[in-house]
């Protein structure tokens, strides 16, 4: 499913800082976050073993796209995967909108998604939505501020979403203008495991014992296929002088590890 949240635009050492959880059954094969692709277009970021795509990926020169499933009761059969948006911008040369415009035109042919596009080479970010189901893609720009994406609208007041907003803005608050550590930021925020009240789940028409398993930031739910949870975290520090750096805490053959990778926007 994944949530996310970040800063964008608003923090004095910060232009973007975003922190994502992926949540995904622990037996889809999955590689850990590192450089990949071919040429200059090379991308940063994890990759599904399965799908061959990511769910958020990050370039050099100034690309950041990110993904968010939609959480409602039936798939479509057939459906392209999702985890290759990312890789269309992520590759390309045209601008967030561009890219969102063209995946507009083709939003009948995913499941549910929310895709958002940066180029932190000229503060452009653009969400785009292709639910609800029967309407009209949504693209908008995403303006200045802190942002909440779980599996609905983008900043939609699901309790996770309203939870993990709340907490950030606080640890933000606390370290003022100095910058906060990646590792200190995931435990503090994303390994939290606390529930929505029953009667506050989202109506998406999922049985609500899946809801339920699913409203905390921090997922861990066994079901008929097995183990379904959050693989990873990934924190991405971008600084207003292009200084980046990515940290991801993720699972690995039952054993949680961590690194980072630092780069600089070019």
């Amino acid at each position: 499913m994944c949530i996310a949240a970040w800063v964008w635009q608003a923090h004095p050492v910060h232009q973007l800082l975003l922190l994502l959880n992926r949540d995904e059954f622990h037996s889809r094969p999955t590689k850990a976050v590192g450089w990949w692709g071919e040429g200059s277009k090379k991308i940063l970021g994890g990759r599904d073993v399965l799908g061959g795509g990511t769910w958020m990926g990050c370039t050099k020169d100034g690309r950041l796209a990110f993904l968010t499933n939609v959480l409602e009761p039936d798939a479509m059969p057939g459906a392209r995967t999702r985890g290759d948006l990312p890789l269309r911008f992520l590759q390309s040369n045209k601008s967030p909108l561009e890219v969102a415009t063209e995946v507009a035109k083709e939003a009948d042919e995913y499941n549910g998604f929310n895709l958002v596009l940066a180029d932190l080479t000229t503060n452009v970010m653009v969400y785009v939505s292709n639910r609800p189901k029967g309407q009209p893609a949504t693209i908008q720009l995403v303006a200045p501020g802190l942002h909440v994406l779980s599996n609905a609208k983008l900043d939609s007041p699901w309790q996770k979403a309203i939870r993990l907003g709340k907490n950030f803005r606080e640890l933000l608050r606390k370290h003022g203008d100095d910058e906060a550590e990646a590792k200190d930021i995931v435990e503090r925020l994303m390994t939290d495991t606390t529930k929505a009240d029953k009667d506050r789940l989202p109506n998406t028409g999922c049985d609500p014992n899946w809801e339920h398993g699913l409203s905390s930031i921090f997922i861990e739910v066994q079901t008929d296929q097995g183990l379904y949870g959050t693989r990873s975290t990934a924190v991405l520090s971008v600084n207003y002088d292009g200084e980046a750096s990515l940290y991801e805490k993720y699972l690995e053959s039952g054993i949680w590890k961590d690194h980072t990778v630092h780069y600089q926007i070019e």
